[in-house]
């Protein structure tokens, strides 16, 4: 009787490894790391890349909100491809494609691009807007510029922007040597609504900046940065 016990037992066994049941502890597909350069999840990409700097689900943090639809209403995918894969000068962006020295695939950064858009962008809140370009297409005057933030930014920034209630100085050196002239222009126009700052349609009531007076107002703060040896400024776009 026990010996018909052990044969069943045995036959049990074999049955169950001979019908296709992986053996305990053997790792599945799903138990596998894979590589980086072969993660091509937006989220998993995003999360590691760029969420500590511009926030959980683009919404902004230490850097602008790239879910911010002006942002992506004036900033081409090609304006974007080039900033994660080459970095932005004169700010903190690093550029994160291998082939400049990061950590990302051609193929991953396109993923972020795309997704980005297409999780993000939200054409129909631009309908009848006309936001000035990502560029400026004239040279900036600081002069004019003084006279145009002191129109739009002075009620938030102080009179010589310094900071007053609503905000923070924005002619401080060290902020200044941290922001490329193109950060502070896609700031104006785009706003950092996580930090309650308008865009270019509502700093002042009833009337929107234009393409110029954004072109100015950066030209103006350009002109507050202290040139200190050793700490280069980028005056370029």
């Amino acid at each position: 009787m026990k010996a018909r016990f052990a044969s069943l037992s045995v036959g049990l066994v074999v049955l169950a490894f001979g019908g296709g049941c992986a053996p305990p502890g053997r790792p599945t597909n799903a138990d596998i790391e894979l590589k980086p350069a072969e993660v091509h999840d937006f989220a998993a990409i995003y999360n590691l890349n760029c969420a500590g700097c511009h926030g959980a689900d683009g919404k902004g943090n230490a850097a602008l909100g790239l879910s911010n639809p002006v942002y992506l209403a004036i900033a081409s995918d090609a304006t974007i491809r080039h900033a994660i894969a080459s970095g932005i000068r004169g700010s903190l962006m690093p550029a994160f494609a291998k082939s400049a020295g990061g950590t990302l695939t051609d193929e991953q950064i396109e993923i972020l691009v795309h997704e980005m858009r297409e999780r993000w962008a939200k054409p129909n809140e631009m309908l009848g807007a006309g936001p000035p370009p990502y560029a400026g297409e004239e040279p900036g005057h600081a002069a004019r510029g003084a006279g145009a933030y002191a129109s739009f930014c002075a009620g938030c920034h102080g009179a010589d922007g310094k900071g007053a209630a609503k905000g923070s100085s924005i002619v401080d050196g060290s902020f200044l040597a941290l922001v490329s002239d193109q950060n502070l222009r896609t700031t104006i126009i785009a706003g950092r609504p996580n930090l309650g700052h308008p865009d270019w349609r509502h700093d002042a009531p009833g009337r929107e900046m234009t393409p110029q007076e954004v072109t100015d107002v950066v030209a103006w703060l350009a002109a507050q940065r202290r040139a200190t040896p050793g700490q280069p400024y980028a005056t370029s776009y």
